[in-house]
């Protein structure tokens, strides 16, 4: 068994590699430039640089000998005229976001350097462009879209883009800096906050450290840190849902499916179907008004005691029966009509022990699967129950980063979440060996 589980786990991680490559394009490829947004608009292009470097969001995406670079501030013409709205000899023609700007025979487009440096970088300049141009002192002629790129020396005070005769349209312009390591990308700085493997400057020694995510991008403070504060409020949480939740439905379930077909089975069955229809919202706000605030049962807002907790745990556990028991129940008819189950019930055995004793543990494999999928929820807990009632636990957070682009912490709930996964799949596959002794562990 222990050789199964060291095998699964390894199958594990290329799954967490492809979670991990998919948030990461989606977050750093789609989501935009966090450190624009922790910058805010009136921020210098040196500070932008600086937090990029020190978020290491300057460097390629994947791979790649250039970075991104604010020393000459780049312009895209998609949406706008950007910063030259303004310029002689220039005009904006659109529509958005297929939008170019358009240079006039003759007209020259000049961007500055933005500050002096004292230790000059290799740096080339990229423009996309279609028509007759000249950048510094190379002439360009295109009558399709052509994205040139052009070292610069490295004293070089501006880029000056003059139209030939025939004039030009321009979609961008962007000056990268050079790196010696091609390696040395946002997926690897990326990777390093799962598994770090680096050399102590101090003391020569290789210290290999784990989930590792940083500091969130809106109050800098440790990743671990939140993380390991929402725990103990999404546990709490979600826990006693999940347990409460489960037993109910099983009892429940066991009942219907044992007087199928009569008034009882078909008033659960109806219930059942009603509660799954129900929204998730409805139940949140029917127990705020009633429990809590009609007629002061619970507190509706905090975590200071167990109290608070009492009627999100309700609601909850409301929320979900109908599905559960449902669920449970076709499970436990698909076993009640088997054969040895006649068997015992022409025997004399007694309800309870038909039900405990043969039906049950018959249906435990279905049972272990439903319970997989949700075990990995526990970590993360809820995020409509941990917003509406005020507890400060990893949904609540996940909402929170969510609302402010914290891609950091975002990330660090996406990847957590896989990997509960990961862990849930294998919990299941040793519960399926030691309920079914059919089932080996090969």
């Amino acid at each position: 068994m222990i050789a199964y589980i060291l095998r699964r786990t390894l199958l594990g991680v290329p799954i967490i590699l492809g979670v991990l490559l998919v948030t990461f394009v989606l977050f750093h490829g789609v989501a935009g430039d966090p450190a624009a947004l922790m910058a805010g608009k009136n921020a210098s292009p040196r500070e932008l640089e600086e937090l990029r470097r020190q978020l290491r969001l300057d460097r390629p995406l994947l791979f790649g000998h250039w970075r991104r670079t604010e020393l000459f501030r780049p312009a895209s013409f998609a949406t706008g005229p950007d910063r030259f709205g303004d310029w002689p000899g220039t005009v904006w023609r659109g529509p958005a976001p297929h939008g170019v700007l358009r240079l006039m025979p003759g007209a020259a487009l000049r961007i500055r350097r933005e500050w002096p440096e004292t230790t000059p970088e290799r740096l080339r300049c990229t423009v996309e462009f279609r028509g007759s141009l000249r950048v510094l002192d190379a002439g360009f002629q295109s009558t399709r879209w052509r994205r040139v790129r052009l070292p610069l020396p490295a004293n070089v005070r501006a880029v000056t883009l003059t139209a030939g005769v025939a004039g030009a349209d321009l979609r961008g312009i962007s000056v990268q800096r050079r790196q010696t390591n091609p390696l040395d990308s946002q997926f690897l700085a990326t990777l390093q906050e799962v598994v770090d493997l680096r050399r102590n400057p101090v003391s020569g020694r290789l210290r290999l450290s784990f989930f590792n995510f940083g500091e969130t991008l809106l109050t800098h403070e440790p990743i671990r840190r939140v993380l390991l504060r929402g725990l103990g409020p999404s546990l709490a949480l979600t826990v006693p849902i999940f347990i409460v939740e489960l037993l109910l439905a099983i009892g429940i379930a066991m009942v219907s499916a044992f007087w199928r077909d009569t008034w009882v089975d078909r008033s659960l069955v109806i219930l059942s179907v009603a509660g799954m229809s129900i929204s998730y919202l409805v139940y949140i706000l029917l127990g705020q008004y009633f429990l809590a605030y009609y007629w002061n049962l619970f507190p509706v807002w905090g975590c200071e005691s167990w109290r608070n907790f009492v009627l999100p745990v309700l609601v909850g556990v409301a929320s979900g029966m109908g599905g559960s028991v449902r669920f449970y129940r076709t499970v436990f008819l698909n076993e009640i009509y088997r054969d040895h189950i006649r068997t015992a019930r022409s025997k004399g055995c007694s309800t309870l022990r038909i039900m405990t004793a043969h039906v049950l543990p018959n249906a435990l494999i279905p049972i272990i699967t439903r319970i997989a999928v949700v075990l990995p929820f526990l970590y993360t807990g809820s995020l409509l129950l941990e917003s509406f009632f005020g507890i400060p636990g990893l949904g609540y957070a996940g909402v929170g980063a969510l609302a402010n682009a914290d891609l950091q912490l975002l990330k660090a709930l996406v990847l957590v979440g896989a990997l509960m996964f990961v862990a849930a799949n294998i919990f299941a596959d040793v519960a399926y060996a030691l309920v079914d002794p059919r089932v080996r562990l090969n």
